[in-house]
């Protein structure tokens, strides 16, 4: 059963080597492959990508489901990773998903040493049954902001799922932040990817910007248009005083508090966008001129 790891890019230079290089153990060796989904890099993505061994293909940006599951299509094996081009496969989680979806005593053959090493594999992970009975496995992530693991306010587990039976199911759009939905029960993995997602301000607030548009997308077609005090004041106000007092965002220092601080901006942001969105709707269905 060999493994496909699939990811989308655009101008990921910085993260795509370390994020291939933790994939290695599970593809390397002719016992995978990696999928990389490029919408017109200006970078040195694709030659990255190219001197890794992927697949490298380029397509229109078509939104991030759409992204997301042209690149699941374009798979061959078995299952299917999918990754963010910004997380990495902890050495730990590379071991649990070839025992998942090879069996212990494979897995155990192709690295004894780490696969005995002390690593929980897949049946030790909550009773993990063998593959043919599963569509696909759930997966805890590392959140790191400005350089430290966010642990409380909701940022940890984040458990994602993102190794699946090919074939098993597709990505749902739900704005910048899509989900896979599959057919058939699904089972956790201890492993946890690592996302290098905000190494500084300002790409935490440019990307916080894109998703906030998205969101409003999101919003805007759930019947959310008017101008509403409560989600674009009170809303944001209380996801802070949620995330960071009850849910202990706090004891994750200076980075919890700008983080939640910022997330909660992210909140009022999704609104106001989605008010202005309906209002553009309107202007034009009117004939009247924007502003």
């Amino acid at each position: 059963m060999n493994l496909s790891v699939a990811l989308i890019t655009l101008n990921e230079e910085a993260n795509l080597p370390r994020t291939l290089e933790s994939v290695l153990p599970l593809v390397g060796g002719g016992r995978g492959e990696i999928i990389v989904l490029d919408s017109g890099s200006t970078d040195r993505t694709l030659e990255i990508a190219r001197s890794y061994g992927a697949k490298v293909f380029c397509e229109p940006w078509k939104g991030f489901a759409g992204q997301k599951n042209s690149a699941l299509e374009k798979a061959t094996g078995d299952w299917v990773l999918q990754l963010d081009a910004d997380e990495v496969v902890e050495p730990g989680l590379a071991r649990e998903i070839c025992a998942a979806i090879h069996g212990p005593a494979e897995a155990r053959a192709r690295d004894p040493h780490e696969v005995l090493g002390g690593t929980a594999s897949a049946g030790q992970a909550g009773g993990t049954p063998s593959p043919a009975n599963v569509a696909g496995f759930w997966i805890p992530r590392k959140n790191f902001f400005l350089g430290r693991w966010i642990r409380h306010g909701g940022f940890y587990p984040d458990p994602k799922l993102r190794l699946i039976r090919r074939g098993a199911g597709k990505f749902a759009e739900h704005g910048a932040h899509p989900t896979i939905q599959v057919k058939g029960p699904t089972r956790r993995l201890k492993g946890a990817l690592v996302h290098h997602a905000y190494p500084n301000l300002r790409g935490y607030i440019d990307h916080m910007n894109s998703y906030s548009s998205s969101g409003a997308e999101v919003a805007l077609r759930q019947g959310r248009r008017g101008f509403s005090p409560l989600n674009i004041v009170v809303r944001p106000l209380l996801t802070f005083l949620y995330n960071y007092f009850f849910r202990l965002g706090f004891a994750d220092g200076r980075e919890g508090l700008l983080l939640h601080l910022y997330h909660a901006v992210y909140v009022s942001w999704k609104y106001a966008k989605a008010w202005e969105l309906a209002r553009t709707e309107a202007q034009r269905a009117s004939g009247e001129p924007s502003h």
